[in-house]
C-alpha cells in the first residue's frame, strides 16, 4: 500500500511538471513568436471579419513589454525592433486603455494625414480610390456580442442583404487594400490634418465609417497617435474563422477564409 501511495504521488508530481512546463512554452511562444488574436468587431470589413481567428507575428517589429501577457516584460522602449510599413494590419495596445486594437497603418512618422469628404490624403496628395463592387453581407447579429452590422441600403430587416459600398485604396509605394464606406458625411469623413510625430503612427480602419481609430483623440475615447511602444505585431494570415457565436458551431465555419493571407 505504501508502494502505490508513493506512486500515485509520483505521479500526480509529474503530471504537475509536465503542466508547468507545457505553459511556459506556450508562454515562451506566445511572447517570442506568435500571439492568438481573434477579431471582435467589424471596424476592419472586408479584410478581416468578426469571427477571424488569426496568428499575430511577434517578430515583424520586435519586443516591448507589451510582448508579454499583462505587459510584464522588464523592457524599456523596444528591442530588436524594425519600422511598421504603411498599410501592415498591426495589432497594437491601445494607449490609454489596457486593450489590444487591429488596425491599419496608414501615417508614418513625420507624415500629414487628413480626411476630405471621406477621402484620404496623405502629405498633401490624394490616395487613389478606385470602385470595387458592393460588400454585401446578411443583415444579422454577428459574433458573441451580437454586433448587428449597418448598412448603406438600410432600413433591411433581419436576413436581408446589407449593403456597403466598397473601393481599393492604393497607398504610397502600391499596396492596396478595401475600404467600405456606409454614409456619405460621418463625423470623420472630414477632419483636420494631423501631423505624425517621431515615433509613433496613425492607424485607420478599413471599415471607415464604423472605426475607433486615430482620427478621434483618445482624451475623447479614440485612439489618437500610437507610439511604436505599444506595436505587439502584424496579422499576416487567418488561420481559421466563424460566423456563429461559438467556434463550437461547426455549420457557421467560414472554411473559405481558412489560412488566407491577410492583405
Amino acid at each position: 500500500m505504501a508502494d502505490k501511495a508513493v506512486r500515485k504521488k509520483e505521479g500526480i508530481w509529474e503530471t504537475i511538471k509536465t503542466i508547468f512546463w507545457a505553459l511556459v512554452i506556450a508562454g515562451i511562444f506566445r511572447t517570442l513568436f506568435f500571439q492568438p488574436f481573434w477579431i471582435p468587431s467589424g471596424s476592419m470589413k472586408d479584410t478581416l471579419l468578426i469571427g477571424d481567428f488569426l496568428f499575430v507575428n511577434k517578430m515583424a517589429y520586435g519586443y516591448s513589454r507589451y510582448s508579454c501577457p499583462f505587459a510584464i516584460c522588464p523592457i524599456s522602449g523596444r528591442i530588436f525592433g524594425s519600422e511598421p510599413e504603411r498599410g501592415d494590419v498591426a495589432v497594437f495596445r491601445h494607449p490609454t486603455r489596457d486593450v489590444d486594437f487591429i488596425k491599419r497603418v496608414i501615417g508614418l512618422p513625420g507624415d500629414t494625414v487628413q480626411m476630405r469628404g471621406g477621402r484620404l490624403w496623405l502629405n498633401g496628395e490624394e490616395v487613389p480610390l478606385t470602385p470595387a463592387g458592393d460588400f454585401i453581407e446578411v443583415k444579422e447579429r454577428q459574433g458573441p456580442q451580437g454586433l448587428v452590422p449597418r448598412c448603406v441600403n438600410d432600413p433591411v430587416p433581419e436576413g436581408g442583404e446589407c449593403a456597403k459600398q466598397r473601393f481599393t485604396e492604393t497607398l504610397p509605394g502600391g499596396r492596396s487594400h478595401s475600404v467600405l464606406n456606409i454614409v456619405d458625411g460621418w463625423v470623420a469623413d472630414d477632419t483636420a490634418t494631423f501631423t505624425v510625430p517621431d515615433g509613433q503612427y496613425f492607424f485607420m480602419g478599413d471599415n471607415r465609417d464604423n472605426s475607433e481609430d486615430s482620427r478621434f483623440p483618445a482624451q475623447v475615447g479614440g485612439l489618437g497617435f500610437v507610439p511604436a511602444e505599444f506595436l505587439i505585431g502584424r496579422a499576416d494570415r487567418i488561420m481559421f474563422s466563424s460566423a456563429g457565436s461559438s467556434l463550437l458551431y461547426f455549420w457557421t465555419w467560414r472554411g473559405d477564409r481558412f489560412f488566407k493571407a491577410v492583405h
